[in-house]
């Protein structure tokens, strides 16, 4: 944990990368987002109302999810947290954005035929408008999801499996060399200089366990740094996350026990509020939903609008749950 928390702090530093000279002001890049509101959409049926096409879909995703909700116009803090439980819409709001402003992503995401046609009737306002500052904005910029942390964390993993594999295979062919000393390169050939680089290599591999060491990281590499999937998780977010950016966040909650989710959320507050980075994130824990400055849009409520974290359903329930165990503490 020690080690973490100090990830955590050196992150701010990012090595050698450039800093403007970062000050308490409030970054907001992204001012507001809109989507279609309900007259919109039904301006786009009534418009395709003779084509064909749309008589053979039983769903019209991502149209009719939003304006049950009564959303339309969003505009966002420093800090902006998308609340719900499962199927509210904070996903699909989150790749609507990503789509729309073009931010990088890594993991895919299923589309359907009428992404392309809703696209169009969304458009965002940002606060700055220099196409250089746009350019390195842009270039930073992130949409992280739990997936992305996931697929780190199984690169991680086979990646040294790999790598443990073909050190296996080295060792055991180290043994055989030692047991059988006449098999290898027995003959060289003085004029070919890839003749006598294998066979130093293969002196250097039966002679010193310091050179057999020094062969198998040459060749084969060495592992990398593992720690818990919670640690590993908080490292990514720390890598990625670097300052002057807009970064959109999927859960990030997820792989991370209550001690790194807070770990986290201090993290945000102080590259947001020290590091000039916007976040755009959907989230259900109390630990993001809790940070200072933060502006929460419930999409439980009807219609949709902007909450204390205190007044969000699930943290009532979490308070209900404590209050009723409380003699257990």
């Amino acid at each position: 944990m020690q080690n973490i928390n100090r990830t955590i702090g050196q992150a701010s530093s990012f090595g050698n990368k450039k800093l403007r000279a970062y000050t308490n002001f409030v970054m907001i890049y992204l001012k507001s987002f809109h989507i279609p509101s309900e007259s919109e959409e039904n301006g786009f049926f009534i418009d395709y109302s003779g084509n064909n096409r749309l008589t053979c879909y039983n769903s019209f995703y991502p149209f009719q999810v939003f304006p049950a909700k009564g959303l339309s116009d969003m505009t966002f803090s420093e800090i902006t947290i998308f609340a719900g439980g499962n199927g509210s819409g904070k996903s699909t709001l989150l790749n609507i954005i990503t789509e729309r402003l073009g931010i990088s992503r890594t993991s895919l995401y299923n589309k359907t035929d009428f992404h392309s046609m809703y696209m169009p009737l969304c458009s965002g306002e940002f606060g700055i408008y220099d196409r250089t500052q746009m350019r390195e904005l842009m270039s930073v910029s992130k949409f992280i999801t739990s997936d992305d942390v996931f697929s780190h964390l199984l690169d991680v993993r086979e990646k040294n499996d790999n790598l443990d594999f073909k050190r296996k295979i080295w060792l055991e062919n180290r043994r055989e060399y030692i047991i059988n000393p006449g098999q290898g390169p027995r003959e060289i050939d003085m004029d070919d200089p890839e003749s006598i680089r294998k066979y130093r290599e293969f002196n250097e591999q039966i002679n010193t366990s310091r050179s057999f060491s020094q062969t198998l990281r040459r060749n084969i590499g060495t592992n990398e740094r593992t720690f818990s999937n919670g640690e590993t998780a908080i490292k990514y977010f720390s890598d990625k996350i670097e300052p002057g950016g807009l970064y959109i966040l999927d859960e990030p909650e997820n792989s991370l026990s209550s001690e790194y989710q807070i770990d986290l959320a201090k993290f945000i507050e102080s590259m947001a509020r020290f590091y000039d980075c916007q976040f755009i994130i959907s989230s259900h824990s109390p630990f993001f939903l809790s940070m200072k400055g933060a502006k929460i849009y419930d999409l439980d409520a009807q219609p949709a609008s902007v909450k204390k974290w205190t007044e969000i359903p699930n943290m009532k329930l979490l308070k209900d749950f404590f209050v009723e165990h409380n003699d257990e503490f």
